[in-house]
């Protein structure tokens, strides 16, 4: 496609600001790099690389070294690599909304090596993002450019009317490109713009809060270092999780630096530190690696262990790990990642029993707060078994109580009824305990009247017998004298 005066290699606009963003990020990469970081639907690279030539010529991309890399026919070839200048710096820091003093630098001095560790690490997020293929019609070129894509190329066609070039289907990736930055200080003491001795260096991190990772710390081996350096990398960035900051009110507690520039998890312990193995080696050697690694990180991801009787048997224990002072340190390889992707089963964190997705891998599912859950179904558990023994002990009472009104019906049921008097129904007798004076003027018992009716029934009936009958009662109208 021919160009202009002014962009004499006929990019565009969009082009430009693609190539802009992703030097940015990954400070130094190749046109193919860039090409599948930013339009990996485009079928040559020749698009990107045209952008860079027009932005060079601005002053704000060179090219002072490049990288060798093995071509999809198995040979090896030499690609340019691209990276900013100052004023490139300050236009990329534009593209990408950021202050130019979180841009870092220019990374010349890695361009002019062949930046070999700096182009894994743009490997990498390529893989962590998957970006998908857009479809792209084909533009008519005066001479034609060999695909460097290994996508399914469209059917030929020269018009503007052409089909649509076919597009590979990715795994889900995470993030975009302004999610991402390289070579981030973390100062374990000092300051972010002059920080500390020993302060680590991240190759890359990771914030994605819409995918619920706040952040994500990235360390891409190239199996160029002993695993002790690594284990060593691992212990210099728990110090940095460790150091506080004062508090913004008075009466608060101190703050996790890291958290004030990244934000809480949501969740218990530090933020994550992904290791990605990305040399090509054996399972055995690779395995050995891992191996290596994990013993010797394990003072740093391993938590706290704490087991004791929970609840209400001596012989019933449980126990938990408090992560709040461990780095979850998860690992993988760029093959794994190129082909399931980040949220794919790619992921073996340390002290977990197998590969495993990013969610899973993230999860502590021996914590306190599982603990807690399990205590819960326990209390929930015996509190159901004491209900259910307090409704035995109320059965068992009910039929104590039921089976005594049975044996006292019986007893009053086969009991002989106490004799009563004819005359007034009362008792025929009177109480064994009580002495009833009446008894001792009362006619002899007859059997069938008590001691008062046989009294009454013995009183003369004329008017003299009441008369007398007043008087020796004490009648109130005839007062004895």
């Amino acid at each position: 496609m021919g160009g202009t005066k002014r962009r004499p290699y006929g990019s565009t606009a969009k082009t430009r600001q693609m190539v802009l963003a992703a030097l940015g990020v990954v400070k130094v990469a190749t046109a193919e790099q860039i090409r599948q970081l930013m339009c990996p639907g485009t079928a040559s690279a020749q698009t990107v690389r045209n952008g860079c030539l027009d932005l060079g010529r601005d002053g704000l991309v060179e090219s002072l070294g490049s990288a060798i890399r093995t071509n999809a026919a198995g040979n090896l070839v030499s690609e340019k690599l691209w990276n900013l200048t100052g004023p490139g710096l300050e236009a990329a820091a534009a593209v990408l909304d950021r202050p130019v003093r979180e841009m870092g630098g220019t990374a010349r001095g890695a361009a002019r090596a062949g930046a070999k560790h700096a182009v894994k690490v743009t490997d990498t997020i390529i893989a962590f993002l998957q970006t998908p293929p857009e479809p792209t019609r084909p533009v008519p070129r005066k001479q034609s450019q060999p695909a460097t894509t290994a996508l399914p190329s469209a059917q030929a066609g020269n018009g503007p009317a052409s089909a649509p070039a076919a597009t590979q289907e990715r795994p889900q990736g995470l993030g975009q490109i302004s999610s991402w930055a390289t070579e981030v200080v973390l100062p374990v003491s000092g300051t972010l713009t002059t920080p500390g001795k020993n302060s680590p260096r991240a190759d890359a991190v990771l914030t994605a809060p819409e995918a619920g990772l706040p952040v994500m710390f990235v360390e891409v081996d190239n199996g160029t270092e002993n695993p002790v350096v690594l284990s060593y990398k691992a212990a210099r960035y728990r110090e940095f999780f460790r150091r506080t900051v004062k508090p913004t009110t008075p009466s608060g507690k101190p703050v996790p630096m890291w958290e004030t520039l990244y934000g809480p998890l949501g969740r218990e312990g530090y933020p994550p530190l992904a290791i990605v193995f990305t040399k090509q080696v054996g399972a055995t050697a690779m395995n050995n690696r891992i191996n290596s690694v994990m013993r010797l990180t394990e003072e740093h991801w391993a938590g706290q262990y704490h087991q004791f009787a929970p609840s209400y048997g001596f012989d019933e224990c449980d126990n938990y790990t408090d992560y709040a002072d461990a780095v979850p340190i998860l690992v993988t390889t760029l093959d794994r990642l190129r082909e399931h992707g980040p949220l794919g089963p790619v992921w073996f964190r340390f002290g977990h029993p197998t590969w495993q997705s990013l969610a899973d891998a993230l999860d502590n599912p021996d914590d306190e707060r599982a603990f807690k859950a399990r205590q819960r179904r326990r209390d929930q558990l015996r509190k159901q078994q004491l209900e259910q023994e307090e409704q035995q002990r109320e059965r068992e009472r009910q039929e104590a109580r039921e089976r005594w009104a049975a044996q006292e019906a019986a007893v009053e049921a086969a009991r002989e009824p106490e004799p009563v008097c004819q005359e007034c129904r009362g008792p025929l007798e009177s109480s064994p305990f009580e002495y009833d004076p009446r008894e001792a003027g009362a006619p002899p018992a007859d059997g069938v009247h008590c001691a008062g009716c046989r009294i009454q029934l013995a009183e003369p009936t004329g008017r003299f017998g009441r008369v007398i009958r007043r008087l020796v009662n004490g009648d109130g109208h005839y007062p004895r004298r």
